[in-house]
Order: structure tokens, then sequence, then C-alpha cells
């Protein structure tokens, strides 16, 4: 997406410029005097000839010359006006610092969307309205309320909040870190963080994009931006508000077990996004990305001079799955026969307490050219013979040799290693205080590049699927006015798309059930059908292993009772009489539509206790092959289908099967909102899968 108005206008004008210092308008045309702009600035206010020394204009439509970005400052009651003025003059883009619109409510929102269609009748893009502007080092410019710039870099930032991006920008002027450009998002009215990480995608001056994010309106556009933008260059989020408190009631295991930030995880692991768990972890993920170059294979090695760091470091690694390199005999040998006898030359390498600047570029030499190693991270303690300075300045030196493997530091202590860490964060090697944050750095660069490394796989799509007949399963019940299936139509709808249910017959007195139950064959469950009832077992609306005539007459008699009596108001439709199946080991495979990603498909240990151990694992639909299987290995009980203590293996593929046809009908019916099948009964490999209790909610 082309945004250089945005982010490289040739003019701008100020609308609300101010000669009063501390207005708004004075800060942003200060800033814009300050920041090096090399374009025309154009101050507009009625009440003013100059401000700041620059021509004063009453309206926009008064500037002689063509303008390519307005911002606009003054009070919401007059930016309908201005916008409008806007429009008329040609302003490719608008900047709406002003407040007063959807985040007060309803007249700001009817505000808001009159602003929005200002834009688009005259085909201008908006950012905002209520955000803190931008910032762009390359042009440069800085049309937002932090006072600095940023020294130029290659990070790009976007921030849903203005407030905390202004606090970020003080921070990493302070801490010196390098930035291309910053975004404040706003209301997001018009242009919103999927259009402004398209246009970071395509300018080769980012490296490397961050968000703090809050919320995200289009999931499944965000999810097709972000995927296909992570393949040329890393997408690092922190996620505001994550919390399971606003996690919904639902009717549906699965929509049970759904938090409000678990649809958001699963899609950013889908989509190859970095996940940040804090501000400093953002910026740390950011640093590397943008500082050091991408490892090309597995395994690191650490050099330290204390052995703690490199015990906590090594723990981490272990716990991260980021692979400690074993060190190769001939370069042991060499660094034993260097070191001192107390060195330890395995991995960590301990080069001692007493070690100066010369035994660390000793053993950073020798390491380097192992090539079972492909990232180093330095460990220092300040002892009494330390160098940190020259140790800094030897690893600086060394990572043009480093033959493209990532290099980090990790100076611990204060005042002792501060001029050393700066030389260090200076010359490119991002530099640490602890070790914890120095490994969460190189597992998320490891994360991000087996991401890339991953073949690509194609969705899979059954043909022997009957859409006809889901159609008119779901006709049936819309007709009644119902939007939650009966267990019947609910059987009849998966077996269509070829998942294999019970023979089933739908009994609405007891006679019928002793007739479909002789045909059927004994022994038989009876299950109470009706659309008010989820969870049948809780009021006695299940009665297994029925053996003869009289076991159903007196089974269907009791079921009425009690269910009349639990839940009276229940509309019952009958009693769905199926075969007994023999036991087998329990899953469940559910949906949960999410607002804003869609389906959201569960797998895990079933029956009775899903919601009590939940041991679930979580994909987006559609899948692939390959994430049906990931999402099986990701829960405790693959061990258990795998087989264990001489156990038969369980039917994986049948399984498999399953959830892949869930993932097509959910997809090819979106009117589908929640699904539980469960249980999900899995028997001996090569024996099958049944669905034995169906529960489906379609959309109102």
């Amino acid at each position: 997406m082309n945004l250089d108005a945005i982010f490289h206008p040739d003019s701008v004008a100020i609308i609300g410029a101010s000669r009063t210092p501390g207005k708004i308008g004075y800060i942003l045309t200060n800033n814009m005097l300050n920041s090096g702009f090399k374009g025309n600035i154009y101050p507009v206010n009625p009440g003013a000839d100059e401000i700041l020394g620059l021509k004063c204009y009453p309206s926009v439509l008064d500037i002689p010359n063509d303008v390519d970005l307005s911002v606009i400052t003054i009070p919401s009651a007059s930016v309908l006006q201005a916008a409008e003025e806007c429009g008329k003059k040609g302003v490719k883009a608008l900047v709406v610092i002003s407040a007063g619109f959807k985040e007060t409510g309803h007249e700001g929102s009817v505000l808001e969307q009159q602003l929005v269609e200002i834009g688009k009748r005259y085909g201008m893009r908006i950012q905002g309205p209520n955000c803190l502007g931008l910032v762009n080092t390359l042009t440069p410019l800085n049309l937002s309320f932090a006072v600095d710039m940023p020294r130029r870099g290659k990070i790009g930032f976007i921030s849903q909040s203005g407030a905390l991006g202004t606090a970020v920008l003080d921070w990493v002027i302070k801490e010196n870190i390098g930035f291309h450009s910053f975004i404040s998002l706003g209301n997001k009215a018009d242009l919103d963080e999927i259009d402004f990480l398209e246009a970071m995608s395509e300018d080769d001056e980012v490296t490397v994009i961050l968000l703090y994010l809050e919320s995200i309106e289009e999931g499944r556009r965000f999810l097709e931006a972000s995927t296909r933008i992570v393949k040329k260059k890393p997408i690092v989020i922190l996620k505001g508000g994550t919390s399971s408190a606003g996690a919904r009631a639902a009717g549906s295991h699965t929509g049970a077990l759904v938090g409000s930030f678990l649809a958001y995880q699963t899609a950013f692991n889908k989509a190859g996004v970095i996940l940040a768990n804090s501000i400093e972890e953002l910026f740390d993920y950011g640093l590397v990305f943008t500082e050091q170059p991408l490892p090309k294979g597995e395994g690191i090695a650490l050099i330290t001079n204390a052995g703690g760091p490199g015990i906590l470091a090594t723990d981490l690694s272990e716990k991260l799955g980021v692979k400690i390199s074993s060190i190769s005999s001939e370069v042991q040998g060499i660094l034993r026969k260097n070191l001192p006898p107390a060195s330890a030359t395995g991995n960590p390498i301990d080069v001692l307490g007493d070690a100066k600047a010369d035994r660390y570029a000793f053993a950073l030499k020798e390491v380097v050219k192992d090539d079972g190693v492909n990232a180093i991270i330095v460990l220092l303690t300040p002892q009494a013979m330390t160098e940190s300075l020259e140790t800094a300045k030897n690893i600086v030196e060394m990572k043009s040799a480093l033959n493209q493997k990532p290099i980090l530091a990790v100076f611990m202590g204060g005042k002792t290693v501060e001029e050393a860490t700066s030389y260090l964060m200076n010359n490119g090697v991002p530099c640490f205080d602890f070790p914890e944050k120095a490994i969460q750095a190189i597992s998320a660069m490891y994360r991000y590049t087996r991401f890339l490394k991953l073949p690509v796989f194609s969705l899979k799509r059954f043909d022997d699927v009957n859409s006809t007949r889901v159609k008119t399963v779901i006709n049936a019940a819309r007709m009644d006015n119902r939007v939650v299936l009966l267990s019947t139509e609910a059987a009849d709808l998966v077996e269509a798309y070829g998942i294999p249910v019970p023979q089933n017959k739908l009994a609405v007195n007891t006679d019928e059930a002793v007739e479909y139950a002789e045909k059927l064959g004994y022994p038989v469950v009876l299950r109470i059908v009706s659309p008010d009832i989820l969870h049948k077992t809780d009021v006695g609306g299940v009665a297994l292993n029925l053996n003869s005539s009289n076991d159903v007459r007196t089974a269907f008699d009791q079921m009425m009772t009690s269910v009349n009596k639990f839940v009276p108001h229940a509309r019952i439709y009958g009693v769905m009489v199926y075969h007994m199946i023999p036991r087998g080991r329990e899953m469940i495979i559910g949906m949960s539509k999410d607002l804003q990603f869609g389906p959201l498909l569960m797998f895990g240990l079933g029956g009775i206790y899903v919601n009590f151990l939940k041991d679930v694992s979580f994909r987006l639909a559609p899948l692939t092959d390959n994430e049906a299987g990931e999402m099986m290995e990701d829960t405790k009980a693959y061990t258990l289908l795998k087989g264990i203590r001489g156990e038969d293996p369980s039917d994986v593929s049948a399984l498999k099967d399953m959830i892949l046809r869930v993932s097509q009908l959910v997809i090819d019916f979106p009117e589908i909102v929640e699904m539980d099948i469960n249980p999900v009964v899995v028997y001996k490999a090569e024996e099958g899968a049944y669905a034995l209790d169906v529960k489906i909610t379609l959309s109102k």
C-alpha cells in the first residue's frame, strides 16, 4: 500500500498551528521545524499571520502550492469543515490528532463516520482521529508530541496507544535505539494496523516491524497480510488485553475453553508473528532482528567468565528449545591447550573470573570456527581483572568476521560496564544486562527462522462431501426458528462430510424406540433430542448399554421423567436411538468461531474430563495436513494415542482425517458458529473413529 503522502510528503499543512508554547499546534509546528524536514511547512490559523517564522494561512484553501499531507489539531466540532477544505484542495492524506470522536460515544461515532465519508469522497487516506501523529527519521519529519527525534534506524513501530507510543519514543531516545518510523493509530477510522504493516513491508529501509495492539478488527485480513509480510521481514507484536476474563459464556466445551487472548495467539502462530510479553521484550527483539543476521542453523555457544550466568542461560535455553551446541573436539583441544587448566571448554565455555579482554578474544575467535555453532552469546560479569571496554571492542571487531553468525552480549553489572555496554549498542551488538533476556531474544530469532524454513503445505480438500445435504439440514433448523441443531440433525450434517457416526433413529415414543432398537441391534443407547439441552448427561438425558426391549421402555420413561423435572420448559423432539459402539479412547474435536479470526478448531482429550484436564490444542481453520498433525502432537494425549507400555497405538490417521473434514465443513458453512464432537471414540490403528455425540450451533 502506497502511503507516501504520510511517510514521505513533500509539503505539510498544520491546521490549528499556534503561536502559544505548550499548545499542540505549537508543539507540532516546532517539532517539524526542528526535525530537518526538507519540504514546505504551512501553518494554518485564521488568527495569525506568522508562526515561528513561517507564513500562516487562514485556510488550507489559501495555500498557493500543492499540499500532500494535512495535520488537523483543532476541536472536533470544526474538523469536518477542515477535512472538506482539504479535500477540495487536493490534499492526499490527513493525520487527525483531534479527539472527540467514537471514543466519546454515539455522537462522536457519527462525527467519525462523516469524517471517513469525506475522506472517501476526495480519495484522502486518514490516520486517526484521536492519534498522536507520526515520526519518520528517514524523510525526516516529526509530527508527534515527542520533542526529540530518535536516531535513524531500521525499526518500524505501530502503536494503538498514543500515550504509550510517545513514552516509548522518549525511552528509545534515552536508550539510543534507532528508529525508522513511528505511527500512532488512534481510532483507526480509516487506516489501520494492516495498512501501515503493508506500507512498512514495502519500505526497504524497515527491517523489522513492531506493534503494540489492543484489538484487531479485521482478523482474516490481518492473517493474510501478516503471513505474506513475515516472509519478507519479521513482525513482533505486544498485545494488550491478554487476560481470559473476556471469555464469553458458551454452550460448547470448545467455546468455554476459548479465552480472549487465545485466538490472537493462535493467529500469530499461524502467521509466523513473534509475540512479545513486555515493552522491553518487544524492543529487545527489534534490536536483534535489526542489528544481527538470522542464524543459518540451530545451536548456540556461550562464553562466560562466571559459572552462574552460564548455568542460567543453559537452563532457559533448554526450556525454550534453543539448542546448546556441542563444541567440536578439535576446538575443545585448542581451548584446553591455550586457556587456564581450570577453564571449562565444553558449552558454556568458562574463561574464568580473571579473564582479560585477550582471553575472551581468543575463545571467541576459536569458537567462531566451529561449524556446529550458529550463534554466540558472550557473558561478562565485572570482576577485579575484567576489561569490559576492551572486551566490548574485541566483540565488535569480531562481529565482521563472524560469517553471518549472530552475536549477542550480556554485560552484567552497573556503572562499571556502562561504557562498554554503550559501545556495543552503538556498534550494532545488542547488549543485555541479564542472560535471560539474551536467550529470549535468540529464541525469537530461531522461532522466526524455523517458520521461514517451513515447507509450503497445501490445504486438504475432500471431494466426497455432500454440501446439499448440509444445506438441507441447516435450512430445516432455520424454518423451525432454531439455531441449535438437534443431535440427529448434527449427526446427519457431519456424516454428509464423511465423518463416521453410529447408525441412529429418532424415536418420538416408547414403541418407536423399541422398534428401532430391534432393527439396530442390541446393546443400544438412548439420548434425549432437544435444542435446549446441550449437556444431556447432567439431566439424565443419556441411557447406555440397553440390552432388551424392557430396558429400552424403562430407560425411555425414566429419561422423560428426569428431563421434565430438571428442564421442564425444554423442547423435546424425541429420543435418538443408536447401536452402542465398543469402548475406545475418547477424544474431542470442536470449533468456536472467533469474531476477528473466524473458525478456531480444538482437539484434545475428550469425554467428561475435557473442561477439567484441559488437554487441548487450537488452530485456525482452514488447516493443512501438517497443521492437523501438529494439532494432535501438541496435546499430552498424543502420547497415549501413539501407544504406551505395550498398548496398541490408536488410529491417529482417522483422527487427522476427521479434524481436516471438520475444518473444511466450518469453512464451507460459515453460519456454523460452535461445534463439539465429544466424544470422538477412536480405536486401534486402521480400525477408525466415530463421532459419538455432536453439538452444532448456527448464527442467529
